[in-house]
């Protein structure tokens, strides 16, 4: 089957309303026929460009997140965790927690989606995270040895979960600031 390539806009434009919809109607409800209504495209169209539900909306997800942690060099790696949330807003983080809010169950009950989140969203992101984590090492800001280098995705997920469980809040760039200043860096001995 020959794919046909978007325009950059047209795709930009199908992944925010993938988007919209997962916030609007959930993950479990969003469906191929809303996509197309929705773009104003045809469900063939869609499934030309991606194979599954579950590839378009981990590319949607992945199309919201253009920046590679990877990228960020600050020269320290407070300054790279302070750099990473700089590149978003309240506003915008508000909407990603809705967002995986809303696909924590649907990852659980499909395994066609938690692939294809792990391949282009999640793995990316930690790689991108090791890479600044390897660099403060090779800095000496990190002992090579710490023990707290394997568990900091988990604590940065942690924090976004977290905060909305205890507190019912969704986590805000303070927040995030202050976790990583009082938690993270602090287990990493920076």
């Amino acid at each position: 089957m020959t794919r046909t390539r978007l325009t950059p806009e047209r795709e930009a434009e199908l992944y925010e309303a993938v988007l919209d919809l997962l916030r609007e109607v959930g993950y479990d409800a969003l469906t191929m026929d809303a996509v197309a209504a929705r773009t104003r495209s045809s469900k063939a169209t869609l499934y030309r460009q991606w194979r599954s539900k579950p590839e378009l909306v981990a590319r949607a997800l992945r199309h919201n997140k253009p920046v590679s942690v990877a990228d960020i060099d600050t020269g320290t790696l407070r300054g790279d965790f302070h750099a990473m949330l700089e590149r978003t807003d309240d506003c915008q983080m508000e909407k990603d927690s809705a967002l995986m809010r809303g696909l924590a169950q649907a990852i659980h009950q499909n395994p066609d989606l938690h692939r294809a989140l792990r391949e282009l969203l999640i793995e990316p992101e930690i790689t991108g995270l090791d890479t600044l984590l390897r660099r403060a090492v090779e800095r000496g800001e990190v002992g090579a040895d710490n023990r707290a280098l394997g568990f900091v995705p988990h604590m940065l997920v942690g924090a976004f979960v977290a905060r909305q469980l205890i507190e019912a809040r969704t986590p805000d760039r303070t927040f995030l600031t202050d976790y990583l200043d009082a938690v993270v860096l602090p287990a990493l001995g920076v």
